[in-house]
């Protein structure tokens, strides 16, 4: 950890730029007719995501009222939540982007992340094209750029390529580089579409009920050494786990 802290930050320190890393498609390339496709199949996505949404009956549970607090005074913070409860989590970030706060995306680099790249920007949130596979330091570079602006970057912690419900490394780095507090958010919903997936991915059926819980922000102590970094990371984890698992005795 030490070793990477020292050479992203100063990777960091030397690019003053604000834009985020460029995009990467890997070896699949954004064709003219996946182009055209992601044009008109897009606005049907996001019709038919809001109807769905819209029926969906949510009780957010918020002990520490951080929602209120983050939206109303746009605190820089680094929301997380494991990548199967992205649908879920992201349908309510979007609603704090509506009520002002500053919000950041990494989105994976290759084609099939255009989709959930445009929908953020539509959203009106900032993206960044990178993933710990293919660009991890420009990523990190993007992120702690957009944190420097005051914008507040979401992840889904165990992603892109999982194990699932085990926290990343990279994530627990940059919100100690940042400074910004991890806050863990956790779902459930009593019936819904299960993808066959690594991550456990789901969708809520329509009128299913769901639960969302936000956790307690954690902050990682700025002069931490590796074995207490490991710890913290060890912390938000089981938090996020327990999270989990009280939102699934609420449905």
């Amino acid at each position: 950890y030490l070793i990477v802290e020292k050479t992203i930050t100063y990777k960091m320190l030397k690019d003053n730029k604000k834009s985020t890393p460029s995009s990467y498609h890997g070896k699949r390339r954004l064709s003219l007719g996946r182009r055209i496709y992601y044009f008109f199949s897009l606005p049907l996505l996001l019709i038919a995501i809001k109807i769905l949404t819209f029926t969906y009956k949510t009780k957010i549970i918020d002990k520490y009222g951080i929602i209120e607090d983050i939206t109303k005074n746009n605190i820089v913070t680094a929301p997380c939540y494991w990548h199967g409860h992205s649908f879920v989590c992201l349908t309510l970030i979007l609603t704090w982007i509506k009520k002002g706060l500053n919000v950041g995306f990494v989105v994976s680099p290759s084609v099939d992340g255009e989709i959930p790249a445009t929908i953020a920007r539509k959203s009106g949130a900032h993206v960044i094209r990178g993933s710990a596979v293919r660009t991890g330091a420009s990523a990190m570079m993007g992120v702690h750029n957009l944190a420097k602006q005051g914008i507040s970057i979401v992840t889904a912690a165990d992603g892109p390529l999982g194990p699932k419900y085990t926290f990343k490394s990279g994530v627990i780095l940059m919100a100690k580089i940042n400074q910004t507090p991890i806050i863990p958010m956790a779902c459930a919903a009593s019936n819904s579409w299960q993808l066959n997936r690594w991550d456990n991915f789901f969708i809520p059926k329509p009128f299913s009920r769901i639960i969302i819980m936000i956790g307690e922000p954690y902050k990682i102590p700025k002069n931490c050494t590796l074995v207490e970094l490991e710890e913290h990371k060890n912390i938000v984890q089981d938090t996020m786990n327990q999270l989990m698992k009280e939102s699934n005795k609420y449905v």
